[in-house]
C-alpha cells in the first residue's frame, strides 16, 4: 500500500473541483468558414484526480485543454480554475493566475540549454520572485527521480530526464493543476512510461491535479479517468481505464464516429 508521505500538499477541498466547464464553446471564424471546436461543453476535473482526455483527431481536446489552462479565449459558456472565473481575469491577472496556479508539460521538453536542471525546475518561481519552498522541492525532485542529475544540463540528459525535469518544474510550485499535452509524444516507450509513473506517482503521492490530452492508449491507462471527445462535445467517460478499454472505446469512434 503506498502511504502518504510527509509534507504532502493537501487543500481544504481535497475532494472539490480544480477546474471546471460550463457551456463552454469555442468557435473559430465566421460564417461558410466558421468551425465549432467545442460545442457546449460541461466537464469537471477534481482535485487529486488524474483525467486523460482523448479522441479521434480534430474532436476538441487540445481546444478544451488550452481554453481550461487560459491559453486561448473562449466564445461562450464558463471556464473556471477553482473559484476563479477565467473569463472575467484581464490580461496581467490571466497571466498571473497561469504562473501561480497552473502547471504546463508539454510534448517539447522546453528547457533552456544553459540552465541546468535545477535551474530550470525553479526557474517560473525565480521569475515570479518567489523562494521554493525546499521540502517540497527536495519531495518532488525525489518522486521523479532526478536527485542525481540536478547539476546536468538538459544536453546532459536523455530525453526520458528532460522530461522528467518538465514534470519536476510543473510540480515544483505547488499548482492547482497541471496540463499535460502529449507528454511523452517524443519519447520512446520506456521513457514514456517512466515519466507516466511519475505523472501517476504524483496524483497519489503528493495530491497533484493532473489533466492529459494523449492519443496513446497505453498512456490514458496510467489515468483514473478518460474523457472522450467527438466532434467537439464529450460523448463518453471512463474509469480505472486499461489499454484495452480505451482501445475498444476508440475503435468505436472510428467505426461510428460516437459511441453507440
Amino acid at each position: 500500500m503506498t502511504t502518504m508521505p510527509l509534507g504532502v500538499k493537501t487543500t481544504a477541498h481535497s475532494t472539490g473541483a480544480a477546474a471546471r466547464a460550463t457551456d463552454l464553446s469555442k468557435v473559430y471564424g465566421e460564417g461558410e468558414t466558421q468551425v465549432i471546436a467545442l460545442d457546449s461543453v460541461s466537464v469537471e476535473f477534481r482535485q487529486a484526480e488524474f483525467t486523460a482526455i482523448m479522441g479521434p483527431s480534430g474532436s476538441g481536446k487540445s481546444t478544451l485543454m488550452h481554453c481550461m489552462a487560459g491559453l486561448d479565449t473562449i466564445s461562450s459558456g464558463s471556464a473556471r480554475i477553482g473559484d476563479v472565473e477565467l473569463t472575467t481575469l484581464k490580461d496581467k491577472k490571466l497571466t498571473q493566475l497561469r504562473r501561480d496556479k497552473i502547471g504546463f508539460i508539454f510534448q517539447a521538453f522546453n528547457l533552456l540549454p544553459t540552465l541546468n536542471a535545477l535551474e530550470n525546475i525553479t526557474l517560473p518561481m525565480d521569475i515570479a520572485g518567489r523562494k521554493a519552498d525546499q521540502a517540497w522541492l527536495d519531495q518532488v525532485v525525489a518522486t521523479v527521480g532526478l536527485a542525481g542529475r540536478l547539476k546536468h544540463r538538459p544536453n546532459q540528459l536523455s530525453g526520458g530526464q528532460q522530461q522528467r525535469v518538465a514534470v519536476a518544474r510543473a510540480l515544483a510550485g505547488q499548482p492547482e493543476i497541471i496540463f499535460a499535452d502529449e507528454p511523452t509524444g517524443n519519447l520512446d516507450s520506456r521513457s514514456g512510461a517512466e515519466v507516466l509513473g511519475f505523472l501517476r506517482n504524483s496524483v497519489r503521492e503528493l495530491g497533484q491535479t493532473i489533466v492529459m490530452v494523449t492519443h496513446d492508449p497505453v498512456a490514458a491507462s496510467y489515468s483514473d479517468r478518460v474523457v472522450f471527445l467527438a466532434d467537439g462535445r464529450i460523448v463518453d467517460e471512463l474509469r480505472g481505464p486499461t489499454a484495452d478499454s480505451v482501445l475498444d472505446r476508440m475503435k468505436r469512434f472510428d467505426a461510428k464516429g460516437r459511441t453507440s
